[in-house]
């Protein structure tokens, strides 16, 4: 059984698929970009600004759907430029400032809505 997770504490999805799905003691969330939930749209901004959108954007789905930051155990990054990753690791390390989940970081050609970073989040429910 899965239970789909839906919150206007993070941006509608853009495409056919769930903010995220809560099944067998794990929460699984779509990758995030850094949409303005109350707008849905792309906010102008550094790899800084945008990486922090993001994040705020999981820590709001993650709460609806009753877990936090603490419960991830697994996030991978995905950066339109390698170049820009400590300036993304610097505002992801302010978010998990302790025991730091898992996590994969990759470069890619191109994000939905030319995004600078996008991220998805394996949590404990």
């Amino acid at each position: 059984m899965k239970e789909i997770v839906t919150t206007a504490r993070g941006p509608k999805p853009i495409g056919p698929y769930s903010q995220a799905v809560k099944t067998n003691g794990f929460l699984y969330l779509s990758g995030q970009v850094a949409l303005d939930p109350k707008t849905n749209e792309m906010p102008a901004g550094d790899i800084r600004q945008q990486t922090e959108r993001v994040l705020e954007n999981i820590k709001g789905i993650l709460e609806a759907a009753g877990s936090n930051l603490h419960h991830v155990v697994k996030t991978t990054v995905f950066l339109k430029d390698l170049n820009e990753f400590p300036a993304m690791n610097e505002v992801y390390g302010r978010y998990f400032t302790s025991a730091p989940p898992a996590r994969s970081t990759v470069q890619v050609s191109r994000l939905p809505k030319e995004a600078l970073v996008e991220i998805e989040v394996i949590a404990a429910a």
